[in-house]
């Protein structure tokens, strides 16, 4: 897809009733410090529209950004850091599940494990979390430039296995630095918001 028109045009908090949108949507979860704001400037081919952190735990919201006007991408909260107190976790866990379980329009959801490290506790329970409310996820696995070549396949099936994946779930190793499977990337969440044939 050629982004023509970028706008962040809805902004929920905790308490926000989740939006009946017009548009598919796709939406992109991970823990903190995963490289997801990164991925998503990658994907809009913008420097910084995505704010990136190095303090984990920024996005506290759930951003829609509105891509050609004809579907949106869906920023989640980013999970699992040290941070926030329970209370806030609870929150952010309820207004994730809130959304999965009641847009119409959500398309697909796209997990972020970092290929560096076996998926942790928190990665395996949004996974089985993500799984239990109907949607398979695509797992992305992000900061590939940080790792040897010869390392990628070792690490894929450690993600792989970690997760508990099948031959069919679909893992896509990917450099928000040397945009390595961005192709690939925007090809999928083409086929799930493009109607057949565009």
């Amino acid at each position: 897809m050629v982004i023509r028109k970028l706008n962040l045009d809805i902004v929920i908090g905790v308490t926000s009733e989740i939006p009946e949108t017009e548009f598919p949507e796709v939406a992109f979860a991970g823990k903190s410090n995963v490289g997801k704001s990164s991925l998503i400037n990658a994907l809009m081919n913008r420097k910084s529209y995505a704010r990136t952190s190095s303090q984990p735990g920024k996005t506290q919201t759930i951003n829609f950004y509105n891509i050609n006007d004809c579907m949106f991408l869906v920023d989640l909260p980013g999970y699992g850091y040290a941070n926030a107190n329970q209370a806030v976790k609870a929150k952010w866990g309820k207004m994730i599940e809130r959304y999965l379980k009641t847009s119409k329009q959500l398309k697909q959801v796209f997990l972020l494990i970092d290929i560096r490290h076996d998926p942790s506790a928190n990665d395996k329970l949004m996974y089985d979390w993500i799984v239990s409310n109907g949607f398979h996820p695509v797992i992305i696995a992000t900061k590939l430039d940080k790792i040897k070549r010869s390392q990628v396949a070792k690490q894929v099936k450690a993600v792989r296995t970690g997760l508990g994946l099948g031959k069919e779930d679909i893992l896509i190793p990917f450099s928000s630095q040397t945009k390595q499977g961005l192709e690939e990337l925007w090809a999928l969440v083409d086929s799930y918001v493009l109607p057949e044939g565009e």
